[in-house]
């Protein structure tokens, strides 16, 4: 082990085990004298000897101790106002430390890749043992690494509290790892940010009004690129807003015939139960009460912002009730496959023919391979009986006990599934969302917002980029659907291209170059786990530290 174990400036003179687990290794410097670290002189008048047993990297499993045998010296300046100082070992360890530098280094880099609690944990069993309190503190003594200025920045939020506290993440486009961690996301921080570094040319961001004014206030002269997800992202958005208000009059727009060749499946949830009934009504009273008390505030002028605080209610919700010109009701939930679906169509046959009878159904579809109960038959011919059952019970009879509760024309998606068909390529929808969208854009206004989204989609999508020998140019596609969607009569639309129109720098610059913000999502993935792995307690200059170390 003296030949294989190497300890700069030392030698080793014998190995001791102590106990089943730690080696001892005695160890001396090597070294003739010292300097004094006051007058910097050197000596050789020793003076006497103690001990340091500092711990040091594990070999072979087993912890390492050092029996450091150090020697003091006298300084022979008469002008020193040392006596005596001890010599120093600057490779090895600090002075007075507990441990040398490459166990701390290791330590170390175990807590910032699993954190204090988990790193104690960790390095119990590789022969470093210490505790979450002197990891925490060599974490944060750590040395950031020297940061090179970049030319080309992404920036976004981060949430440290979701929906209380964020800051701001800044990601090097061009070398791929995160630059630094921002407190918050005001525009004051990050334009105070960019002015300590000027070179920044190119930033990359999404339609935040907080960091475009920050980029006009900090870096003037860099180009500001808008995120092309993002520009998606508010366009589903917008298209979401404006169904939400038009999506009962959907509702009731007939069902468009379908080309292909689905099976036969259930298109409406079975029948609920009288409790459950009364419960949905209760449910839709009480978002009634809601809907109109934020309609008659926004009506009256009041801010929904005042409106949100006052009724306790998202943000969220008071815009989309605020904007819905009549109660957006619950979407109709479609039901999943069953396993009652390949027998649909021979019991549709069956009740056309004028069989009633649910045990009669049931014994016929059980004998083709029906696995299910008896049940689930007696639930789909509940709503299709043109007679009473036997067995009902008199009291019951003449009540319609199973009401109807799905939409006139069939049940339509909620207007978030709605709007994710609106903004995807009509290659990648499948024949169902093909007919979805038929149905919906029988109305004339549906079929105007869904065009003009197809097509912004197909914009941001087919970028002026060059592919071959021959450039695709957007930009005066972008400027002729601009033209449009501003005339289009739908106020959700319009309001959507004038914020483009405000922010049509950065949106061409995304059209036209190659940069994106889609980094930065990656890093802050990264950083939600470092954050959860410190259960979300850690502060922020050492969560800073953990990610510019990962980086």
């Amino acid at each position: 082990m003296k030949e294989s174990y190497s300890i700069p400036g030392c030698r080793v003179e014998r190995v001791v085990r102590s106990g089943s687990t730690q080696t001892v290794l005695v160890v001396r410097t090597e070294r003739r004298g010292a300097p004094c670290p006051s007058c910097k002189q050197h000596s050789d008048a020793q003076h006497s000897t103690y001990v340091r047993r500092p711990a040091d990297v594990p070999s072979a499993g087993r912890a390492v101790q050092l029996e450091l045998h150090v020697r003091r010296f006298s300084c022979r300046n008469a002008r020193c106002e040392r006596r005596t100082f001890a010599e120093r070992l600057p490779r090895l360890l600090a002075p007075s430390a507990r441990r040398t530098r490459r166990l701390a280094r290791a330590q170390c880099a175990v807590g910032m890749t699993a954190g204090a609690e988990g790193g104690a944990r960790l390095l119990k069993p590789l022969a470093m043992p210490t505790s979450p309190d002197t990891l925490l503190r060599l974490m944060h003594r750590a040395p950031l690494p020297a940061q090179i200025p970049p030319q080309a920045v992404g920036v976004d939020d981060w949430a440290s509290r979701k929906g209380r506290t964020y800051g701001s993440i800044l990601v090097d486009l061009k070398k791929h790892r995160v630059v630094d961690l921002l407190p918050d996301r005001s525009a004051s921080t990050l334009a105070a940010w960019l002015r300590r570094h000027s070179g920044v040319e190119v930033i990359a961001r999404d339609r935040s009004s907080e960091y475009a004014r920050a980029v006009a206030e900090g870096a003037p002269h860099a180009q500001q690129v808008a995120d092309r997800w993002h520009l998606l992202l508010n366009g589903r958005q917008m298209v979401e807003r404006w169904l939400t208000g038009a999506h009962a009059r959907l509702r009731a727009l007939p069902e468009v015939p379908s080309a292909d060749t689905a099976p036969v499946r259930r298109h409406a949830s079975f029948p609920r139960t009288h409790s459950e009934a009364r419960a949905r009504e209760e449910s839709r009273a009480r978002r009634l009460a809601v809907y109109q008390a934020v309609r008659r505030r926004h009506m009256a002028g009041e801010p929904l912002l005042r409106i949100s605080n006052t009724l306790r209610l998202a943000r969220g919700t008071v815009r989309k009730y605020a904007l819905a010109t009549s109660f957006p009701e619950r979407a109709a939930r479609v039901p999943g496959p069953s396993i009652l679906d390949p027998y649909l169509e021979y019991l549709v046959q069956r009740h056309t023919a004028g069989c009633e009878n649910a045990l009669a159904l049931w014994r016929e579809i059980r004998a083709r391979g029906f696995k299910g109960t008896s049940r689930q038959v007696h639930r789909w011919l509940q709503t299709r009986r043109t007679t009473v059952a036997h067995s009902t019970p008199r009291i019951r009879r003449g009540n319609d006990s199973s009401p109807n509760l799905s939409p006139p024309g069939g049940a339509l998606p909620s207007p978030k599934q709605l709007a994710w068909m609106c903004v995807q390529p009509k290659d990648a929808l499948t024949p169902t969302e093909v007919t979805t969208l038929a149905r919906i854009e029988q109305d004339t206004e549906a079929a105007r917002v869904v065009t003009l989204v197809h097509r912004f989609g197909e914009i941001v999508r087919e970028r002026s980029v060059t592919r071959g020998a021959k450039p695709i140019n957007t930009c005066s596609t972008f400027e002729q659907w601009l033209g449009e969607a501003r005339t289009c009569g739908v106020r959700a639309v319009e309001t959507f291209a004038q914020g483009l129109e405000q922010d049509g720098d950065a949106v061409r610059a995304a059209l036209t170059t190659p940069w994106s913000n889609a980094q930065s999502e990656g890093q802050i993935t990264k950083l939600k786990l470092l954050k959860r792995q410190m259960y979300g307690r850690a502060s922020f200059d050492l969560l800073r530290r953990r990610v510019l170390l990962a980086a």
